[in-house]
């Protein structure tokens, strides 16, 4: 998680919107339950932050802060979707 803190430091870009810098942390928490496992999903992070690292344009820190939101936002879709399939599952019979 270190490593992400690094990559992600809002002093540098003023723009960056400091009040979301915890998202990093976010995506790599909600990575966890990742149906290819956490593994999988951190290394793919860590690999899209690596190659974000050099973005100096405020405007394309936004688009990327906004495409790793709406990851955040996906995520949290498939994991309610499984659990309300699950839940499902085990009350009715289909």
């Amino acid at each position: 998680s270190d490593s992400l803190k690094a990559l992600v430091d809002p002093r540098s870009v003023p723009a960056a919107r400091p009040d979301k810098t915890h998202w990093p942390l976010e995506l790599l928490y909600l990575g966890r339950e990742y149906p290819k496992g956490g593994d999988y999903f951190r290394d793919r992070l860590r690999a899209a932050f690596a190659r974000n690292k050099a973005v100096e344009d405020p405007e394309q820190i936004k688009a990327l802060i906004a495409r790793g939101e709406y990851v955040a936002r996906e995520l949290e879709a498939l994991y309610y979707l499984r659990k309300y399939r699950a839940m499902k599952k085990r009350y009715y019979e289909d």
